[in-house]
């Protein structure tokens, strides 16, 4: 992923594994903070997850992005036949708005096994960020759900094989 990451050089993501639990989740935590507080609910799913919640979720597909060692973004796969959702895409606070988010995400979705033929994910109808940045990807609201005092925009995309083609 060279340039695509606001960096000038290589920046390659690297699979994410147990022993990277606890920077991941002090990460998610950080990352989190702001939606928690465009949303009013400090009871967020992602700034209640335990260690131990973060290391089961770390023996599936994950990666990350390290500069100078840091950890400053992840995300999550979990592929379940045809269906690849993305979970936890966060990126340090510090680090918000170098396309850090988005060059993950691409990396995510090519780096999901074939038989991934539609891709799903879910935020707060109120994080402004994420959700601009999942229509620049290609990702279509399908539904909203009711989440205490706001809503979940739950959005999807078909994967696209190759120069436009969808398989």
């Amino acid at each position: 992923m060279v340039g695509q990451l606001g960096h000038p050089g290589p920046v390659t993501p690297r699979r994410l594994g147990v022993a990277d639990a606890g920077e991941v989740l002090t990460l998610q935590r950080a990352a989190y903070v702001t939606e928690a507080r465009a949303h009013g609910d400090l009871d967020l799913p992602p700034l209640l997850e335990t260690l131990d919640e973060t290391r089961v979720a770390l023996t599936g597909l994950s990666w990350g992005l390290r500069e100078s060692g840091r950890l400053v973004a992840s995300v999550r796969l979990t592929v379940t036949g045809p269906v690849g959702v993305i979970g936890r895409l966060v990126v340090a606070p510090d680090r918000q708005g170098a396309g850090l988010g988005g060059g993950l995400l691409r990396f995510a979705e090519s780096a999901a096994p074939a038989e991934v033929t539609v891709f799903r994910l879910f935020t707060g109808s109120k994080s402004v960020g994420p959700l601009h940045l999942y229509a620049k990807h290609g990702y279509r609201e399908t539904h909203r759900t009711p989440e205490n005092n706001h809503e979940l925009v739950h959005l999807e995309k078909a994967r696209v094989h190759g120069p436009g083609r969808v398989r």
